[in-house]
């Protein structure tokens, strides 16, 4: 949380859309609200989640819609079990940058002991071993960081 994972996805979704590109944007508030409701944060429920969204993402995709997914997936393992599916960013940023940015006062109530198994707080993550794209948040404004991963969209022959 704090990271900068939605903003940079909807700056991407935005310069998809101008280019004439279809596109579906999943992200950790809508699809917890919906989908995956009923799943909390533990370590079975955050690969149960990472799971759906990897399923709805390649329905979408199979309909010709470039699908940006914005979540915290913190397991190396689960990434790896959906890894031929997606292009993987990270969004690299400091912990203590993710406190500064955290308008919804999660990681106080974390630290509190008022949300349990919250990611940098009271549970681990584990940062990517070898992402296709690495976006520095503290060091890259969006826009930067847009350009980044655009690029290699493109690259990848996916724009």
């Amino acid at each position: 949380s704090g990271a900068g994972k939605s903003t940079i996805a909807k700056a991407v979704e935005e310069r998809l859309f101008d280019a004439d590109v279809q596109t579906m944007m999943l992200d950790g508030d809508n699809v917890r609200h919906g989908l995956s409701g009923d799943l909390g944060f533990t370590p079975a429920d955050r690969t149960e989640n990472i799971r759906r969204v990897s399923e709805v993402a390649r329905l979408f995709f199979e309909q010709g819609n470039v699908t940006l997914c914005s979540f915290v997936s913190p397991y190396q393992e689960d990434r790896d079990d959906v890894r031929d599916r997606f292009l993987e960013v990270h969004v690299d940023c400091p912990l203590q940058v993710c406190k500064e940015r955290d308008t919804k006062g999660l990681y106080e109530k974390a630290e509190a002991g008022e949300i349990t198994n919250f990611t940098g707080v009271s549970a681990p993550y584990e940062a990517p071993e070898d992402p296709d794209v690495v976006v520095n948040t503290d060091e890259m404004g969006v826009e930067a960081c847009a350009d980044q991963i655009v690029e290699a969209l493109e690259a990848r022959g996916i724009v």
